[in-house]
């Protein structure tokens, strides 16, 4: 997998009013943090980290931050978390989590299906019930998906996390029994019942005044 590069300078103010004026400057209030170390408070470009997530096949990015102050300090991180304003995707904040190549992490890594089961050409429906799943591995070893083919799959067919395949050098963290997606069948609209004989001619008589039947005259 391949490492990015991305400047990051120290910021020594803090606050929301602070962090607007970042913003307004064209940065982003981030944050390093990590086991072995003190949260470091940062500043970042968000040009920069558009460009390297465009570039890159996943979200799940392995950074190289190049710390600024003065001399340069480069320390190996992925992204723990980004907020956002939802509608036009600006970012708000940035959360930095520092790993090493030689240890093991934890992610979640999307599924991805390729081809077209023979249940959904018959008129069944593809039903995802998992879109990420868990995975244990060294950073430089991470998957960029988990690719499911569904070509042979019927209505009513599954695929469950023991079915999958994955590199030796990857762990599936979830219960081998969960299921990841399945085929269902299409679904059938009720028929109107053909109604009974007579029904619609009482209907139609419902509601029309009966002439009563006339006595007889008596004179």
């Amino acid at each position: 997998m391949e490492i990015f590069d991305l400047k990051v300078t120290p910021r020594h103010t803090f606050g929301k009013g602070p962090a607007r004026t970042l913003r307004r400057q064209g940065l982003v209030p981030a944050i390093l943090y990590g086991p072995k170390r003190d949260s470091l408070p940062l500043a970042v470009s968000p040009l920069d980290l558009d460009k390297i997530y465009k570039t890159s096949a996943t979200e799940q990015v392995i950074f190289n931050l190049i710390i600024e102050n003065g001399g340069s300090q480069k320390v190996t991180a992925m992204v723990k978390e980004i907020q956002s304003v939802p509608v036009t995707r600006q970012y708000l904040h940035v959360d930095f989590y520092e790993i090493s190549l030689d240890e093991e992490i934890v992610v979640s890594i999307s599924v991805e299906v390729t081809g077209k089961s023979k249940g959904v050409e018959r008129g069944g429906f593809l039903q995802m019930v998992r879109h990420e799943l868990e995975v244990s591995c060294l950073p430089t070893d991470m998957p960029d998906n988990i690719q499911v083919d569904v070509t042979e799959l019927d209505i009513g067919d599954a695929i469950h996390v023991e079915d999958l395949t994955v590199t030796g050098k990857v762990k599936l963290l979830a219960d081998p029994g969960l299921t990841v997606l399945t085929v269902v069948a299409p679904t059938i609209e009720e028929e109107e019942l053909p109604e009974e004989e007579g029904v619609e001619e009482a209907e139609e008589a419902e509601g029309e005044e009966v002439e009563a039947p006339q006595e007889a005259s008596t004179e």
